[in-house]
């Protein structure tokens, strides 16, 4: 995805933001005012406790079958190229602000990797 093919589209039912009323972003994903009424219908719907706490629903756990599954991978995997396109515009922010890549690494929870051994040429 590039900056001139870029359209933002809902991360749960993929919708172009021409398509709905509106779009609200978040840190890398989008959900459309249609999604926002259908989670809310849910929620109403699901009785208080069903899930473990802490561990929310895993949409693939709930896919009927096979054929349900397999129709889910293209919409999951346009999620996850949106999502790869919104890091890295938030990287390109965070070193237009000042980020070094120490600075970067922290906030992405990653530890320098141990200094190479040196090669001193001897056997």
């Amino acid at each position: 995805m590039t900056a001139s093919t870029a359209t933002a589209v809902c991360s749960f039912c993929l919708k172009a933001a021409s398509d709905v009323e509106r779009l609200v972003a978040g840190p890398g994903v989008y959900i459309c005012d249609e999604c926002v009424g259908l989670c809310d219908a849910l929620l109403r719907a699901t009785p208080a406790g069903r899930n473990e706490p802490g561990r929310p629903a895993a949409p693939w756990e709930a896919e009927a079958g096979l054929d349900a599954v397999l129709a889910s991978l293209p919409r999951v995997a346009r999620s996850r190229d949106q999502a790869d396109y919104a890091l890295a515009q938030y990287l390109r922010r965070a070193e237009e602000l000042g980020a070094t890549p120490d600075d970067i690494g922290r906030a992405l929870g990653v530890t320098s990797p141990p200094a190479p051994e040196r090669v001193s040429g001897e056997e």
